[in-house]
């Protein structure tokens, strides 16, 4: 009865009342109060007052002891062969080819490929594009997916500095100085491909400020790691691979494979720092309320990907959400970015002490449970992730 009256209100209030109901499914699921207190404000920042897409910078109140140890110790061999590696690992934006041309109207050479979206369910769902149109939403969902990438990006590499500020590893300093300046190297090459090729920027999502927004303003160091080298880098691992995989546009391919050689070391580092300190030197509460905070940020990073910003964009005068949700939750493009950003995040959280026998069954009801056997970070290399491949069990 009730979605029979709202039909007959206007499309705008439908909108609105639509995406209340969404922002209040996120905040009403966090069952831990400590969650809600640690994510319920920036939640209200990003989902209520969506203070990214305001065309102002953002002051976030961040919080957090900067730790020194004056005897300089080498306290993590694993860190220090991470460090080692990321010096070796350098590289310069300026050496990408930027000369080639883009060519985004030729199918042959988008950024996804035409199948990256299910056209036939789109039309049963009233999305009727002509060819060229079809073309042109692949392009803006390309787009979107990389300005979501370079937001992501500058959150981590803000975090990136508080976190070599607070991390209480002195190997685990020296590595998190590099990732500052990889992160740093990421927001330039993104910044610049979307600027000089796709010439077009998209908002941040609110679900992906929602989370910087809250790792800037935690004062503890293991969940702006948790949440940063765990979650967001984790992620976004699975979600470049897939980019790789499916682009035909030669230099944004050169651009992900060097990126991803470095997210690959960053997940790695995450899974080196927090593993004994969640297993061994945090209380049951301690890690049970980390156990629930990641799950509610690994549902606020599967929202993330259904790209109500192109929906704005291109459809909200005459499609409604739900519809939209349902093309794009549908497609075999976003079907492929979820299967191997999960696959990549869920194995991480086994191997930190955070998928224990009871929450299991929360990543169960949302499908997610089946990649917990899969290889953790410090299994998988960076080929194996430019292959694409879904890690398997650990032996």
């Amino acid at each position: 009865m009730l979605k029979f009256a709202q039909r007959l209100l206007p499309p705008r209030v439908q909108r609105a009342l639509d995406q209340l109901g969404e922002t209040l499914s996120v905040i009403t699921e966090m069952r831990d109060p400590r969650v809600m207190a640690s994510l319920g404000p920036s939640a209200l920042r990003g989902l209520v007052f969506k203070r990214g897409k305001q065309g102002e910078p953002t002051l976030t109140p961040a919080r957090h002891s900067a730790y020194f140890d004056w005897s300089y110790p080498g306290d993590q061999a694993e860190m220090a062969e991470l460090y080692a590696r990321a010096k070796r690992g350098q590289w310069d934006g300026d050496d990408l080819p930027w000369h080639l041309g883009v060519d985004f109207e030729n199918a042959d050479k988008s950024m996804f490929p035409m199948d990256f979206l299910d056209w036939e369910l789109g039309e049963e769902l009233g999305i009727r594009l002509t060819e060229a149109e079809r073309v042109r939403l692949i392009t803006d969902m390309g787009t979107w997916s990389l300005s979501q990438f370079l937001h992501g990006e500058q959150g981590a590499l803000l975090a990136a500095a508080q976190v070599t500020e607070a991390v209480q590893f002195m190997d685990g300093k020296l590595y998190g100085a590099t990732q500052v300046v990889d992160e740093a190297r990421h927001v330039e090459v993104f910044a610049r491909y979307l600027e000089t090729k796709a010439q077009k920027l998209y908002q941040i999502n609110d679900n992906l400020f929602t989370i910087i927004d809250a790792l800037m303003a935690d004062s503890r160091w293991d969940i702006k790691f948790l949440g940063m080298q765990i979650m967001v880098e984790g992620l976004a691992l699975g979600a470049f691979g897939t980019m790789y995989n499916q682009t035909k546009e030669p230099l944004l391919k050169e651009l992900l494979k060097n990126v991803i050689q470095d997210e690959a070391r960053h997940v790695h580092y995450g899974v080196v720092a927090l593993r004994e300190h969640i297993t061994k030197q945090l209380d049951e509460r301690e890690r049970r309320e980390r156990e629930d905070w990641a799950f509610e940020v690994a549902m606020l990073m599967r929202n993330r990907f259904l790209a109500y910003e192109v929906y704005d964009e291109w459809f909200s005068h005459r499609l409604s959400r739900a519809s939209w949700r349902q093309f794009i939750g549908r497609s075999p493009g976003m079907e492929g970015f979820r299967t191997l950003m999960f696959s990549r995040l869920v194995p991480n959280l086994r191997e930190i002490g955070l998928l224990s026998d009871r929450i299991r069954p929360h990543w169960e009801r949302v499908g997610l449970l089946r990649f917990a056997n899969g290889r953790a970070a410090d299994q998988v290399t960076a080929e194996e992730v430019l292959a694409g491949e879904v890690p398997a069990a650990a032996a």
